[in-house]
């Protein structure tokens, strides 16, 4: 849709209001609807590909010049890129949401109260979702696709450097499900301009969830200004910590994938904890790999008197810095719970991993490091929706609340309790002779 017209706070209402109440609808459709306008949106998002990738081309000319005259940070602009294999990756990605089971409407437990009295926790969607992301273009097949899937209706605020690359895609998708009449109108909505997102973030009761995708300052100003819950993480502060009983080259792979398979991505690792043991093997071996792979090495004092060629000293502040670029701080530490405290201080929560051969040290790190995704002997990299098999993810939530890590379908639903009882009154169980309660748990199969 086009930005709104006229004043934003109301028209921003309105488009919210229908949107709630396209949502309210959803919420109860059967999962071959769902499926069916997830295929039509499919189809249109590869007949759209020349509309959408001209688009793109457009919003990428304007990022080059932006980066080049420094009002746009060049992530953003690597993450805007779209040709036509990664839309190919878009539109298998909504297929991809089609074919996974829906989450809503499972009766996930079952309890008899009393002979004729049943109470069943069932999963619902959450109602109308508010998605406010940076750059990302697959981020607009991806939460659509989900939010359709599991009954909620989503409104879209893409950044200014990707407005006409948001544009084309939101077209080809409401365009997909005016294929499907069944499925009501306002399912995907999107706005543009910071005077809407200001608007929309005052709609307390008709919004249900906003989720801020992108960096740290949109996350926190986003937090700073509604009532609404908010999904995120601000930060991605992960680490690879390489532990006394590595092996040098399972090491230095982990390192190397996590830190330059996808710089910008929040999953990137930002800092490369050593054992000292290690270290003391083959510290200076692997930074040197590291450095002839381009990537720029900030290190403690112990780091650069064991790697001579790391000459930048790495400060606390380089310790709590996502730099979303080829730089990484590097720590030798005494010991593997000093490698765990020192996540626990400095990361964000996001995803740490070890790398060792001692599987109780693993163990340990894996049970006390407090984060999201903790990994044995495998990349930051992994913690990603469609890498865990939820099809896509509206993001990644670094919050102990409601959903942690990836969110996906299962992170859309939440649950009502549904009674079903045949003329029970609550004072027949209070008070002398009270009847008692039964409490048994039933199968849900």
């Amino acid at each position: 849709m086009t930005e709104p017209a006229g004043a934003p706070q109301t028209e921003v209402a309105r488009l919210a209001a229908g949107a709630k109440a396209a949502a309210r609808e959803l919420a109860s459709a059967p999962t071959p609807l769902k499926d069916r306008a997830l295929e039509r949106i499919s189809c249109r998002l590869a007949a759209r590909e020349r509309e959408i990738l001209e688009a793109n081309a457009l919003d990428v000319a304007d990022a080059v010049r932006a980066v080049a005259s420094g009002t746009l940070a060049r992530p953003l602009l690597d993450r805007l890129r779209l040709d036509a294999a990664k839309l190919a990756g878009m539109i298998a990605g909504v297929r991809a949401v089609k074919a996974l089971d829906d989450p809503s409407g499972k009766t996930v437990a079952r309890t008899l109260l009393d002979d004729g009295l049943e109470l069943r926790k069932v999963t619902c969607p959450l109602g109308l979702l508010a998605v406010i992301f940076e750059s990302r273009p697959d981020a607009v097949t991806q939460i659509s696709a989900l939010a359709i899937k599991s009954g909620n209706a989503v409104i879209l605020k893409g950044g200014r450097e990707a407005v006409r690359t948001t544009a084309a895609l939101v077209a080809a998708i409401r365009e997909g499900l005016r294929d499907v009449p069944e499925v009501p109108e306002g399912v995907v909505e999107s706005v543009a301009g910071r005077a809407e997102v200001d608007a929309l973030l005052v709609l307390e009761g008709v919004v249900d969830l906003v989720i801020p995708r992108g960096s740290n300052e949109l996350v926190r100003s986003v937090q700073a200004r509604t009532r609404i819950p908010v999904l995120g993480h601000a930060e991605g502060v992960c680490h690879v910590y390489v532990d006394a009983s590595a092996d040098p080259g399972m090491a230095t792979r982990i390192a190397l994938d996590s830190k330059l398979q996808y710089v910008a991505a929040c999953n990137a690792a930002e800092t490369l904890l050593v054992h000292r043991e290690a270290a003391v093997r083959f510290l200076a071996p692997l930074l040197g790999t590291l450095q002839e792979a381009g990537i720029e090495l900030r290190g403690c004092p112990e780091t650069r008197r064991l790697a001579p060629r790391v000459t930048a000293e790495a400060t606390e502040a380089d310790w709590r810095t996502e730099y979303s670029a080829p730089v990484l701080a590097v720590r030798v530490v005494g010991s593997l719970d000093e490698a765990i405290a020192h996540v626990n201080r400095f990361g964000s929560g996001h995803t740490d991993t070890i790398v060792t051969e001692d599987a109780a040290a693993a163990e340990r790190f894996l049970e006390k490091v407090d984060a999201a995704g903790v990994y044995h002997n495998a990349s930051t990299r992994f913690a990603d929706g469609y890498r865990y098999g939820f099809g896509a993810e509206v993001g990644i939530s670094t919050s102990k609340i409601h959903a942690r890590g990836p969110v996906g379908l299962e992170g859309l639903v939440t649950a009502k309790y549904k009674l079903y009882g045949s003329g029970q009154v609550v004072a027949d169980y209070s008070g002398p002779g009270a009847r008692p309660f039964l409490h048994r748990k039933l199968e849900t199969g």
